[in-house]
């Protein structure tokens, strides 16, 4: 469990080795959010391209010329060269926050960006975002103000103490994800400990997730699966969905360009809900498959 404590460089190379070269998950607690470039820096070494999701009610995009801070980091990442980042989700925007030019570029850009309100209707639809993140990360203004006071941005609006937690256990379900941080945390605006208490319930969620993952990413033995194959009207390519027997999850296989499987070998197979494969069935094809299908090709 790692703290702002050290410089980012001194932090960036802590990460990188245990990401690298152990099974430890680092579990990391701020200090600001622009932490998440470091993490993300530590990932470089890899050779691969990743995911990150980000719990927020904004999208931290700064300005291009904005030095590197809690409200620009995603800029930097974004513009970073050599660039590794094949996709961006954020979970919980709340739109008076959110310049509409800011949607828009996320669209653009094919990231994954879901309202607060869309979530809240059904919190499980949050499990296929996390499982398809490779770090995550968590600033404690997406959760209302009622819950965690303990924040210079804090809002009456935002995810219950419960559904965050739910989140979160989520993410520790997940087979690929490899590490998380949870930012903005500041104890002198906290009122009886109240946000301590409701990150370290976080914490104990995340790693109870852990110890409950089933380990059934679909790169294992595909016998482990069950396969769906659906045909789409006027749709060129087949629509193919695995299902785990371990753990009843789905998966969608996306199709990607031949000189471009070994880079994207971790992205094709896209994480997604029954739900997707109903929509399928009902002769449609699922906005996710759309979101991977655009990037892939």
């Amino acid at each position: 469990m790692l703290s702002d404590a050290s410089g980012p460089l001194q932090f960036r190379i802590i990460l990188s080795g245990l990401i690298q070269g152990s099974k430890i998950i680092p579990i990391i607690i701020g200090g600001s959010q622009d932490l998440t470039f470091a993490n993300y820096m530590a990932y470089e070494a890899l050779g691969q391209v990743i995911n990150i999701v980000g719990v927020d009610s904004v999208f931290d995009l700064g300005k291009t010329e904005q030095a590197l801070n809690s409200q620009s980091y995603l800029n930097k990442i974004i513009l970073h060269q050599p660039n590794f980042l094949f996709n961006f989700t954020n979970i919980g925007y709340q739109s008076y926050f959110v310049d509409p030019e800011a949607i828009n570029l996320m669209k653009n850009l094919y990231f994954d960006v879901y309202r607060l309100g869309t979530i809240r209707e059904n919190i499980e639809d949050a499990e296929p975002l996390v499982r398809n993140a490779d770090m995550i990360t968590v600033d404690i203004s997406a959760v209302r103000q009622s819950d965690a006071p303990g924040n210079s941005n804090a809002s009456p609006n935002g995810f219950y103490g419960e559904e965050i937690c739910q989140i979160i256990r989520y993410a520790g379900l997940s087979d690929k994800l490899s590490s998380i941080g949870f930012y903005e945390i500041n104890p002198r605006l906290d009122v009886n400990n109240q946000t301590a208490h409701l990150v370290s319930q976080m914490i104990w969620y995340f790693i109870d997730g852990y110890y409950n993952r089933k380990h059934d990413h679909p790169y294992k033995d595909k016998k482990d699966y069950v396969k769906y194959t659906v045909s789409i009207k006027d749709h060129k390519d087949q629509l193919i969905f695995y299902k785990s027997k371990k753990s009843d999850r789905w998966w969608m296989d996306v199709p990607v360009k031949s000189n471009y499987k070994n880079i994207y070998e971790r992205h094709h197979l896209v994480p997604c809900s029954y739900g997707d494969y109903e929509i399928a069935c009902k002769d449609d094809v699922p906005d996710r498959w759309w979101q991977a299908y655009q990037k892939l090709m």
